[in-house]
Formats: structure tokens, C-alpha cells, sequence
């Protein structure tokens, strides 16, 4: 049995969408199959990404002192394949080569969707449960806490460092995982900010981009003898200037110091 079609806004960032609700009388079982714009265009950017791939390859079968035999351009289309997220199971790849030379000449492939997947249904992914008596809102809500608790885990032992532990005593191990924890409020609290100014990016994302902006030091040899030494932070870049200004920050953190010795 079908049911109605609902709009959703997810708070982890995905665009709003629709929900289409299938109930299964047999089982009791609800099945929700949320669509999301946002995640359609990923999914689509994902296979003009591998047929770019494919397509480079090829062209570079034309190309002199390009390596051209068959186990290894077989071997690149493998690699491509594992950085395809599962796009690849839609596509028929084959490779023409010249018969006298044993060399590859041509990378031709065809798109043939598989039923029921990102391809035939793009941006669309279920939902299912025992659960009857909940609106679809809180099953939503539900699963994107769900999601969101398992970020948090994959967070604390991953970019925060929970694990490992190189302590041998309780109350160290304890202090470890406090500080951790403590530190991944600080992470949510800026991240939440960051949200609300549209900003989405990963915890590792925004660490790279910041990590471009750093304090230098300049030395310069005076004419009495000493030395000088002046330090301060380099220019902030755009995509910088944007995080700082979202959370309320000087973009020229530290003052400029000189130190002569």
C-alpha cells in the first residue's frame, strides 16, 4: 500500500526532499524511500566521474610513450573501478587491441543500469522498519540521530584520538578519554555554528583548509650586528576568511611580535 508523500529537511545537511511510504500488510513492515535533489546530483556526478576517467584512459592510447599493453590498462580500469563507489557494476567496459602488436588500441564502455539502484532510482534510499506507530517525521529524526551517533564514534577515535590508549594508568586513561570527549563539544559547538552559515564541511575538511594559514617567522641581519626576528601570521586565504568570519574570529590570529637578539 502506498502512502503519502511528505517533505523532510535533514539537520545533517542533505536538502529537503520527499518521503514515499510503502506499507506491507503481510509483515507490518513500513518502508520509507526518502529522496533527496542533493543526493541525486552526487550520485550523477559519481558517473560522469568514471565515464571522465574511462574516457582518459582511452585517450591516452593515442598518445606516444604511453603504456599500452593489456594487463595494464586492465589494471587501470580496475583501479578506477574501486574509486567508483559501486558505479561501476553499471557499466560493460571493454578494451580493442591490435592483433599484431598484442597492444591495447581502444577503452570503450556502456552504461546498463542495474534495477533498483542509484541509476534507476537517483538520490532515493529506504528506510525500513517494525515500527507502526511513529510519524514519518520521527522516524526520520530517528535515523539521522542514529547517523549522527555513529559519526560522533567515528569521529572521537579517528580525528580526536581516542584510540589508541598509551596510558597504563586509570587515572590518566580517564583523563585521556575526558579531554577527548570534551574536545568533541568543542568540535560540535563550532561545527553547529558553521551549519547555520551554510557551511557543511567535515571535521578533517575544515582542519585542511585552516591548516594553510601558519605563523612565520622572517629574520633579518641588522647593521649593528644583531639579529632581528619578526613573526606573525600569514594572510588568510578566502576559504578561511569564510570559517572565520562564520564563528566571529580575527582572521589575523596573534599579534605580530619582534624580537631582536
Amino acid at each position: 500500500m502506498l502512502g503519502s508523500v511528505a517533505a523532510i529537511d535533514n539537520k545533517s545537511g542533505a536538502s529537503r526532499g520527499r518521503i514515499d511510504e510503502v506499507l506491507e500488510n503481510a509483515t507490518g513492515e513500513r518502508r520509507l524511500y526518502c529522496h533527496s535533489e542533493e543526493r541525486a546530483h552526487k550520485e550523477e556526478g559519481i558517473a560522469n566521474r568514471f565515464e571522465a576517467s574511462l574516457a582518459r584512459l582511452h585517450q591516452g592510447l593515442s598518445r606516444p610513450r604511453t603504456a599500452k599493453g593489456l594487463d595494464h590498462v586492465w589494471r587501470s580500469i580496475g583501479r578506477i573501478s574501486e574509486r567508483s563507489r559501486g558505479i561501476a557494476q553499471h557499466y560493460d567496459v571493454a578494451v580493442a587491441s591490435d592483433p599484431e602488436t598484442g597492444k591495447a588500441t581502444a577503452v570503450t564502455w556502456e552504461r546498463k543500469t542495474v534495477a533498483g539502484t542509484m541509476l534507476t532510482h537517483p538520490g532515493v534510499f529506504c528506510l525500513r522498519t517494525n515500527v507502526i506507530d511513529w510519524d514519518q517525521e520521527t522516524l526520520w529524526r530517528t535515523y539521522t540521530m542514529l547517523t549522527d551517533l555513529e559519526f560522533v564514534f567515528r569521529s572521537l577515535k579517528s580525528e580526536l584520538g581516542l584510540r589508541p590508549v598509551y596510558h597504563q594508568t586509570q587515572g590518566r586513561t580517564d583523563g585521556h578519554l575526558f579531554i577527548t570527549v570534551l574536545a568533541y563539544q568543542m568540535v560540535q559547538t563550532i561545527r553547529r555554528r558553521l551549519r547555520q552559515h551554510g557551511e557543511t564541511s567535515s571535521w578533517a575538511t575544515l582542519r585542511r583548509i585552516l591548516a594553510g594559514q601558519q605563523r612565520v617567522t622572517a629574520t633579518f641581519r641588522r647593521k649593528d650586528g644583531g639579529t632581528l626576528h619578526v613573526r606573525k601570521a600569514t594572510l588568510a586565504e578566502p576559504a578561511q576568511l569564510k570559517i572565520y568570519s562564520a564563528l566571529g574570529l580575527d582572521p589575523q590570529p596573534g599579534k605580530t611580535s619582534r624580537m631582536i637578539v
